[in-house]
């Protein structure tokens, strides 16, 4: 009681106003925050991400989605083999995946844009919520600007390498013998950056939202290996590690893309080399209940 008789009515007036903006701040953090988590259950906790929170809470769930309510639905049709017939293609496309690798060793000898463009479009089959297809390819072949993302990137690596990701993650990654030299930045002919729309864009500045974005543009990312197996072409997947904002605005990207991948596309170099890697078998990854 002498402590506050002793103050100034300014000054106590000041501390109830500070006390009551933090009251009220705890508040809007408590059932608010949880009524905006529960009316968006297609946002994973685990995928959940500041950017993520922070792009998400000025959209209007209420609002015109861009769908058409009315769509027409039309008969579904589909192959349909023999049990050994099936058998079969699945052993055979198993047998084509269990040769994929991450390749470090790109060529530079050109690859058929159709190519791309093909490789593209079958990642684009992928299933995604809503059918919000919340995903951009970014394709890059121009040498210039190919340097330039090396140049972002290794500035960033060398920082991660020495500083960020800590004696553990450097040590479990030496015997790939992978640095923060990206010399396949430079030589594969096409560089494929694949962004996640965290929301879309509508007319008049209006946000659409984009259901499980992040699984719906994995999901693409798989397809796009696969794909890429497919016609004999390599890729190592690279998620660059602190360059996302820096080289979404080298490429001209809105604000609601996020990049997910890097990934150097072309055939693999004569001399390349990859990690005597063993997969786990199946009883290993499956279960069956």
């Amino acid at each position: 009681m002498e402590l506050f008789s002793s103050l100034s009515p300014f000054f106590v007036a000041i501390l109830g106003l500070l006390v009551a903006i933090i009251l009220r701040g705890k508040r809007r953090g408590g059932p608010e925050k949880a009524r905006w988590e529960e009316s968006r259950p297609w946002v994973d906790e685990d995928l959940r991400d500041s950017t993520e929170l922070q792009l998400g809470e000025g959209a209007e769930d209420d609002e015109w989605q861009g769908l058409e309510e009315n769509l027409q639905h039309v008969p579904f049709s589909s192959e349909r083999y023999p049990e050994d017939e099936m058998v079969k293609r699945s052993r055979e496309f198993y047998e084509l995946l269990n040769k994929r690798r991450s390749v470090r060793y790109i060529s530079d000898e050109p690859v058929p844009r159709e190519v791309i463009d093909n490789v593209i479009k079958a990642a684009g089959t992928a299933p995604s919520g809503a059918h919000t297809e919340p995903w951009t390819f970014v394709v890059v072949q121009d040498p210039n600007v190919k340097h330039k993302i090396r140049e972002i990137i290794e500035e960033e690596e060398e920082v991660n390498y020495k500083k960020r990701m800590g004696e553990k993650w450097v040590n479990d990654l030496k015997r790939l013998r992978t640095n923060w030299v990206k010399d396949y930045l430079d030589t594969a002919p096409y560089l494929i950056l694949i962004f996640k729309q965290v929301y879309g864009l509508l007319p008049d500045n209006k946000r659409k939202t984009h259901y499980y974005n992040e699984i719906s543009v994995s999901i693409a990312c798989g397809i796009f290996l696969a794909a890429l197996q497919n016609v004999g072409l390599v890729t190592v997947t690279s998620t660059p590690l602190n360059c996302g904002p820096r080289l979404r605005v080298l490429l001209q990207r809105s604000l609601n893309e996020k990049l997910l991948l890097l990934l150097p596309v072309g055939y693999p170099s004569k001399d390349a080399t990859v990690p005597d890697l063993k997969r786990k078998l199946l009883d290993e990854i499956r279960v069956i209940v």
